[in-house]
C-alpha cells in the first residue's frame, strides 16, 4: 500500500511538471531535440547536460580576489634599493676575445659600394668581396627608378601580398621575371633567403622525399627541415651518386603509396663556387620521376649569354626545371627573391608558402629596381664578356700559387680559395680561419678588399671547409685585376711561409 501510495506520488509530480514545462514557449521544440538526440545517441544529451550545468556553475559563481592577503609592503627606500641592486641580463652573451678580435678586424666600408670602397679608416681600396658584380648600384638609370618608385609608392608595402601589399610594380616585376628566364609565370618575395626555404616546404610536406646536394647552402637545408619530408643527401656534384641514391629510394619505396619527389640544388653553389651537371640531372629525373627545384641565387646574372642562368649556361629547356628560385639581391642589387615555374606551381604558393603569405611584400622601389636590372641583363652582353675576362685574368695569377687551390667553375665570377690539404698536413696549422683572416688583413693593407667566407657551423648539417671568398667585377680594368689577383698570390705566400713546418 506504501509503495502504490508513493508511486503515484511520483507520476502526479512528474504530470504537473510536464503539465507546467508545456506551458513554457518553445518547450515543444526542446522535448523534441531532446528525444531525437537520446534516440540518435543518448550520450550526447548526457554531455550537453554537463556542459550545461558546468556554463551555469561557471557564470553563477562569485567572483573570487587575486590579490595577496600576505603581501609585503616596502618602503620608497627600499624599492630604491632594490632597484640599484637589480642588474638585467644581457640580451646577448658577451663575446669571448677570438670573436671580438675578429669584430674589430671586420672592414667597414664608408659610402656607396662600388669597384673601389673607402673603408673607415680612411684607406681606398678595390673592392672583391661585394656581389654587386656589374656595379649596377651606381647606374644612373637605376638611382633614378628607384627614386621615382619612391615618389609614387612609397619607402615600404601595405601588408602581405594577399592584403593590400600586391603593387602595379610587384606585378609587372614577376611578368619580367618569368619571361626574362622562360617559364609560364613567377612569383616575388619580400625576403630573398627566405625564398627557398618557403619554396620547398609548400610542396614537400612529411613523408615525401627529398634528395639534396651535400654541399646545400643553409637557406635550402633549412627549407628542407621545415619540410620534414624524408631527405636523402648525395655526395656534392656526383652524378653517379645522385643515381645510386634514386636507384635506393625507388627500391625503398616499391610497393608503398606514391608520394612527391623532389631533386633540389643550386645552380652555382654558394659553397664552393661551382656548378652542377643539370642535362644529366633532368635526364635521371624523368628517368626516376621526379621534380627539380633549381636555387640560381647565385647563377642568376653570373651564368649563360645574358645571365639567365644555369638552364641558359647548359642549353636546357627551362620548363624541364619545375621551379627555378634566386635571388633580386645579388648582381641585381635589389632585394627580395623569386620563384619561377608553371602556373599551378606559382599558384599554389600564393596561399601555402609561409614567407609569401605571412609576409609584407618587397617595397616597390626594390621590385623596380629588379625590372631594371633585368632590362640591363638582357641588353648588356658586353658587361658579361668583360666580367668574364676578368675573371680568367684573376685566375691565370692566383692559380700559379702553390697553397691554395679553387672549387669553383672556371667560369664562376664567385671564385673560392682553400689551402691544399698537402699545406695542412706539412705545416703546424692550427687554426684554419685564422690564418686566412691573416691572408685577408695582408690583402687589405695592400689595397685589396677580400673577405674570409663565414658560416654559423652550428646550423650546418655538413661540415663547410674554410676558404677565401672572392666575388670578382667587371668595374675593374684588366691592369687592376692582375694586380689584385698578385696581391692575393704574395699575401697567401707571405702568411702562411711565416708558419713553420711539422718535423
Amino acid at each position: 500500500m506504501a509503495l502504490h501510495d508513493t508511486l503515484v506520488y511520483i507520476n502526479t509530480t512528474v504530470e504537473s511538471m510536464s503539465s507546467h514545462f508545456n506551458r513554457i514557449p518553445g518547450s515543444a521544440i526542446v522535448l523534441r531535440y531532446v528525444r531525437s538526440s537520446y534516440q540518435n545517441d543518448p550520450m550526447r544529451s548526457f554531455l550537453e547536460l554537463c556542459l550545461l550545468l558546468f556554463a551555469l556553475r561557471y557564470f553563477m559563481a562569485s567572483k573570487y580576489s587575486v590579490a595577496k592577503k600576505d603581501f609585503i609592503h616596502l618602503s620608497e627606500k627600499e624599492v630604491d634599493e632594490l632597484v640599484e641592486e637589480w642588474t638585467p641580463e644581457p640580451l646577448v652573451s658577451p663575446l669571448d676575445d677570438a670573436k671580438q678580435t675578429e669584430l674589430d678586424k671586420t672592414p667597414v666600408v664608408v659610402g656607396p659600394v662600388g669597384p673601389r670602397v673607402r673603408l673607415s679608416t680612411g684607406k681606398t681600396v678595390m673592392n672583391l668581396a661585394s656581389s654587386n658584380m656589374f656595379n649596377m648600384l651606381n647606374f644612373d638609370v637605376i638611382k633614378e627608378a628607384a627614386i621615382d618608385t619612391v615618389r609614387e609608392y612609397g619607402v615600404g608595402s601595405c601588408g602581405p601580398p594577399g592584403f593590400y601589399g600586391m603593387q602595379e610594380v610587384h606585378v609587372k616585376c614577376e611578368e619580367e621575371i618569368a619571361a626574362f628566364i622562360g617559364t609560364q609565370a613567377a612569383i616575388v618575395y619580400a625576403q630573398a633567403f627566405n625564398t627557398i626555404s618557403a619554396t620547398i616546404p609548400a610542396f614537400a610536406k612529411r613523408g615525401d622525399v627529398i634528395v639534396a646536394d651535400k654541399a646545400a647552402c643553409i637557406a635550402i637545408q633549412k627549407g628542407i627541415l621545415i619540410s620534414r619530408a624524408s631527405v636523402y643527401w648525395y655526395e656534392h656534384n656526383d652524378m653517379d651518386d645522385l643515381e645510386r641514391i634514386l636507384q635506393r629510394v625507388a627500391k625503398d619505396t616499391k610497393g608503398k603509396r606514391l608520394t612527391r619527389r623532389f631533386i633540389v640544388t643550386e645552380g652555382l653553389f654558394e659553397n664552393t663556387g661551382d656548378i652542377p651537371d643539370l642535362p644529366r640531372i633532368v635526364a635521371l629525373k624523368n628517368q626516376y620521376k621526379y621534380r627539380v627545384i633549381l636555387e640560381e641565387s647565385r647563377s642568376i646574372g653570373l651564368l649563360g649569354k645574358h645571365g639567365r642562368g644555369l638552364t641558359e649556361y647548359f642549353n636546357v629547356n627551362p620548363v624541364e626545371i619545375e621551379m627555378i628560385t634566386g635571388s633580386f639581391a645579388n648582381t641585381m642589387c635589389a632585394g627580395g627573391g623569386f620563384c619561377a615555374g608553371s602556373e599551378f606551381a606559382i599558384a599554389h604558393q600564393r596561399i601555402t608558402a609561409n614567407s609569401y603569405v605571412f609576409s609584407a611584400s618587397m617595397p616597390a622601389y626594390l621590385a623596380r629596381i629588379s625590372i631594371e636590372a633585368i632590362h640591363l641583363m638582357e641588353n648588356g652582353q658586353d658587361m658579361f664578356q668583360s666580367l668574364q675576362q676578368n675573371v680568367i685574368a684573376f685566375r691565370a695569377i692566383v692559380g700559379k700559387s702553390k697553397y691554395i687551390y679553387s672549387p669553383s667553375d672556371p667560369d664562376s665570377a664567385l671564385i673560392h680559395l682553400r689551402l691544399k690539404s698537402e699545406v695542412l698536413e706539412t705545416r703546424r696549422i692550427e687554426d684554419e680561419d685564422h690564418l686566412l683572416q691573416d691572408i685577408v688583413d695582408e690583402c687589405i693593407s695592400n689595397g685589396v678588399l677580400i673577405v674570409r667566407a663565414k658560416y654559423v657551423d652550428s646550423q650546418e648539417v655538413f661540415p663547410v671547409l674554410p676558404s677565401l671568398k672572392i666575388e670578382m667585377t667587371n668595374g675593374l680594368t684588366k691592369k687592376e685585376v692582375e694586380k689584385c689577383g698578385s696581391v692575393v698570390k704574395a699575401a697567401i705566400s707571405k702568411v702562411v711561409s711565416k708558419v713553420p713546418k711539422r718535423k
